[in-house]
């Protein structure tokens, strides 16, 4: 029972992870906090969703399609809500994009509908037996696939001069822009990254979880997941979506019942009161 309920934290720890990342891209960036994360990924999952189950498509070029979709998503709503609050108070922008999150929930409900669905995707569910602990295949794809994306987006950032030049515009955007670096044109492709990261993460979850225009709500457990992590480190937010997944599905067992839906807040606040910049996070000196 405890090793099964760890392995399905993992699964939703994934896809914490995911959010997070994308949370983690963009505002290493672009120093914005992108409150609609949450709903990248439930648009990311209804584009999939309708290709399957209206179009017919099969799993895979629906999967392509959804995220070519959601790269060129990101891009225009980097162009079209980001870029002409550049240079404004952070608050503005904080809070176009929670309207940003509104608006594209409120479109999402309009266009599928406010029911919730049942999202034929190409994971199939079948009991994985180690000994006497059995598992769901589709958390074990989960976490694989979330492993695998994470490599990629390692070797990414770390081999490939697109990738070289996005993390140099994160360490300083003024130094980038002198070396040559189009800076405008970095930002979109992160905005367009972090777009596709979360749709995966929406594919993903719809097979454990509900597929509504309400879904967009689980980055707000992914936010979390990012500031424990520390707010500007990759791998703290992997490892804080991973935390906030475990420890919610224990939560949901162990504890009494209401406290696995507080559970990560309560985590973070442990937490913020021991490292106030996360458990990654790097205390910034300035010299004034």
């Amino acid at each position: 029972m405890l090793l099964q309920q760890i392995v399905s934290g993992l699964a939703m720890g994934s896809i914490y992870a995911l959010v997070a990342v994308g949370f983690v891209l963009i505002y290493k960036s672009t120093e914005v906090t992108n409150f609609a994360q949450g709903e990248f990924m439930m648009v990311g999952a209804f584009i999939a969703f309708t290709c399957i189950n209206f179009f017919s498509i099969p799993f895979l070029p629906a999967l392509a399609i959804t995220l070519i979709f959601m790269f060129f998503f990101g891009v225009v709503v980097e162009r079209i809500v980001i870029r002409p609050l550049v240079g404004e108070e952070a608050v503005a922008i904080v809070l176009a994009t929670i309207g940003l999150g509104i608006l594209v929930r409120s479109i999402a409900g309009m266009i599928w509908g406010y029911d919730t669905y049942q999202f034929k995707s190409g994971i199939t569910d079948y009991p994985v037996r180690l000994g006497a602990l059995s598992i769901s295949s589709v958390h074990l794809w989960i976490i694989g696939i979330t492993l695998a994306l994470i490599i990629v987006l390692y070797f990414f950032f770390s081999r490939t001069k697109m990738g070289i030049s996005m993390e140099a515009t994160s360490q300083n955007q003024l130094a980038a822009f002198l070396m040559g670096i189009g800076v405008n044109t970095v930002f979109s492709r992160i905005w367009a990254i972090s777009a596709v990261v979360a749709a995966v993460g929406g594919v993903l979850i719809t097979p454990i979880h509900f597929l509504n225009y309400n879904m967009g709500f689980i980055g707000l457990r992914a936010f979390p997941a990012a500031v424990l992590g520390g707010f500007g480190s990759i791998p703290g937010a992997i490892l804080g979506g991973v935390i906030i997944g475990v420890s919610e599905s224990l939560a949901g067992v162990y504890l009494p019942r209401g406290f696995k839906d507080v559970f990560a807040w309560i985590i973070l606040f442990v937490v913020l009161m021991i490292r106030p910049k996360g458990i990654f996070g790097i205390q910034e000196r300035k010299r004034v």
